[in-house]
């Protein structure tokens, strides 16, 4: 399981890169003009914790600043909006939603930026009812599988590792529809099949690393996926194209990818971007 505290190496890594690189500082605003320090960023569930230290550290910076961050899956922030619901910034966990935004002229495809990366892992309750003990045991009859709507970025990820297993000469080539007769439920967010197993009403889960919070590590354990079967996420972020706030929803974006909000999504378990 990833740690939450960043560890000096990845600090050292982080920073080092960053110096090694001619880059541009972020332009954030110390002074907002009045009526312009509001900013409503559109972010995906799994980016929940991490968003939430962000935006109360980029408030502090800039004082009057607030932010409101409505969560949930990309799917529905995409669908929202197409639907021409105002926000300042959309950070996405699929470049397919995001694609989705630039489709709907809400974002402009120049100004998409990748911002970190994330990958998968199966969890399950801390008493581990099922007796999970490899990926293998998620075919098992009877096992209670929790996992994200297909429409979800995760949930289509799942898919894929399902896809890449059932391929694989160390698992059974009916794995995959093995496996999906154990799904007892399809979720609309990852939170919300990360929650199902925190409260033992599924055996298994299949959710990011970065779901793994220090509150859910003491109620759930996790089985690794392997890189060969494993997908790595891409996580886009970018700026609303008609944003009332068009500056500060820029200065967010920057901070975001600035060294510092980098090593604060590292924290959080993420894999940063070069």
């Amino acid at each position: 399981m990833h740690s939450k505290v960043l560890s000096p190496i990845l600090l050292f890594i982080l920073f080092a890169s960053s110096a090694c690189t001619p880059q541009t500082a972020p332009v954030v605003p110390t002074q907002t003009a009045a009526g312009s320090n509001s900013l409503t960023v559109l972010a995906a569930a799994s980016l929940t914790e991490s968003f939430s230290e962000l935006g109360k550290l980029f408030e502090a910076r800039n004082p009057g600043v607030k932010i409101t961050f409505s969560y949930a899956g990309s799917q529905q922030l995409a669908q929202q909006l197409d639907q021409g619901v105002p926000a300042d910034v959309f950070a996405s966990a699929s470049t397919k939603y995001m694609d989705a935004a630039i489709t709907s002229k809400r974002v402009n495809k120049n100004d998409t930026k990748t911002f970190v990366k994330n990958r998968l892992v199966v969890i399950y309750p801390k008493g581990n009812p099922a007796g999970l003990k490899e990926l293998k045991d998620l075919a098992k009859p009877g096992l209670k599988l929790d996992v994200a709507n297909k429409a979800v970025p995760v949930g289509q990820y799942a898919l894929d590792f399902l896809d890449k297993a059932s391929k694989d000469a160390a698992f059974d080539a009916q794995f995959k529809d093995n496996v999906l007769k154990n799904v007892v439920s399809y979720e609309e967010s990852v939170k919300s099949v990360v929650t199902k197993v925190m409260l033992d009403e599924a055996d298994a889960g299949i959710v990011y690393v970065t779901d793994i919070t220090i509150e859910a590590a003491s109620k759930i354990g996790q089985l690794d996926i392997p890189d060969a079967l494993n997908t790595v996420a891409t996580y886009p972020i970018a700026p609303i194209s008609d944003s009332k706030n068009a500056d500060l929803a820029k200065a967010f974006v920057a901070w975001v990818l600035s060294p510092e909000g980098q090593a604060v999504m590292v924290k959080y378990g993420f894999l940063p971007v070069p």
